[in-house]
């Protein structure tokens, strides 16, 4: 690395927090300095003195200490932080995480951090396996928490299983990794996700299936490659990817505004599922049933087309326009006359059809469309699909990919 990163290590209780001592030892071989949060459980595993011996540094533990809280010492430690690492971290640490939990400085320090985070699990097999652990992982993921391990082989605990902490040169790459500069480091990038909800009344609305997966997993691979990235995103039950600045809106009329104003833009990439039709009368109160059981009439407006709005030239043009087209037949066709239509420069075209269970799902499979043809990609999950695209788009930028 061309300059120290400055990590925030957080120590909870286990018996491997002494490879924690190892981490440090070798971080700082390889240009990392490090704070370090050793919790109470972390306490009686290793000491504070061992800790600061090798960190260079004071070790953090209490939350409510005056000096540092004076000075709002858990905002303070995360600001002066590149990185933060837990390792090992506990399943009572992880279910904090989870759950937004904040009743001692290390689960303080996490809830209020903006920084890429990276969690080394360790504990007892049955307990790593556990669906309430699992379930809390993968929330974790969900928000853009780097995993790495356990492994598997003999336990502290006499048993045998997955529990292990990964190794501290295993950590340490995973380390480097997320510390190096991405490939999209300097390029702001736009996306907007999920459905567009458009109001018959203040109760009913017009909307999709659209559940925001793709998109919302297309910012967090924008954001992890160091693009500034932000997501424009409808109502969805997605959470915010971390890195990203996310603006939550409901309407088509109030995406394209919020698109518009983060310009400009190097890359924009139109993944939501825009509804193309809104009611053109928006009722007051509630519509009533009328008499006799006949539906009311809603006369329907063409909303704004926000793919195209984003692709026509102008100053504003970001440099890389992407679109995605959701069709339920004739695919590749509709989406390259979809792409000469709009102005775009690339669309990624999918099948939508019910049996294809894209619509809220975990896989998708489309077709990569540019003016010079189209290629289909393999099923992939839509976390491998985010990243096969930034890497595509990387690519496309004369930039180097990992």
């Amino acid at each position: 690395m061309s300059a120290s990163k400055r990590v925030l290590l957080i120590i909870a209780g286990g018996i491997a927090a002494y490879k924690s001592l190892d981490l440090i030892r070798r971080g700082r071989e390889r240009g990392f300095s490090f704070r370090v949060i050793l919790t109470k459980g972390g306490a009686q595993f290793v000491t504070p003195l061992a800790v600061s011996s090798l960190a260079g540094d004071r070790v953090y533990s209490d939350l409510f200490s005056l000096t540092d809280e004076a000075e709002m010492g858990h905002i303070r430690l995360v600001r002066e932080a590149d990185l933060i690492v837990v390792a090992p971290a506990t399943a009572d640490l992880i279910a904090k995480m989870a759950l937004g939990l904040a009743d001692d400085l290390a689960s303080t320090a996490l809830l209020a951090n903006d920084k890429p985070v990276l969690i080394a699990p360790s504990m007892n097999a049955v307990m790593w396996a556990s669906p309430a652990v699992q379930a809390n992982v993968a929330t974790l993921r969900g928000r853009g928490v780097h995993v790495i391990g356990p492994g598997a082989g003999d336990l502290a605990c006499g048993e045998v299983g997955d529990g292990r902490l990964a190794d501290p040169l295993e950590i340490l790459a995973a380390m480097l990794r997320l510390a190096a500069p991405g490939p999209l480091a300097g390029m702001n990038a736009l996306v907007t996700s999920g459905p567009t909800y458009e109001a018959i009344d203040p109760v009913r609305f017009i909307g999709n299936r659209s559940s925001g997966k793709q998109g919302h997993a297309i910012a967090a691979a924008l954001a992890a490659a160091g693009a500034s990235t932000t997501l424009v995103s409808g109502p969805t039950a997605e959470p915010d990817p971390a890195g990203c600045k996310v603006i939550h809106i409901e309407s088509a009329s109030e995406m394209l505004a919020a698109a518009q104003g983060a310009l400009p833009a190097d890359i924009a990439i139109c993944a939501a599922a825009v509804a193309d039709w809104r009611p053109a009368q928006l009722a007051n109160q509630k519509m009533k049933k009328r008499e006799g059981g006949e539906p009311p009439r809603i006369e329907l407006a063409t909303n704004p087309d926000i793919l195209a709005t984003l692709s026509a030239p102008g100053p504003q043009r970001p440099r890389l326009v992407i679109g995605f087209a959701a069709e339920t037949e004739r695919v590749a066709e509709f989406a390259q006359a979809k792409r000469r239509k709009k102005q775009c420069d690339w669309i990624l075209a999918n099948d939508v059809s019910p049996a294809t269970g894209t619509f809220g799902g975990a896989e998708n499979e489309v077709h990569f469309i540019t003016a010079s043809g189209a290629e289909s990609w393999p099923r992939l999950t839509k976390r491998a699909l985010a990243t096969r695209l930034v890497d595509r788009i990387a690519q496309h930028f004369g930039k180097s990919v990992a």
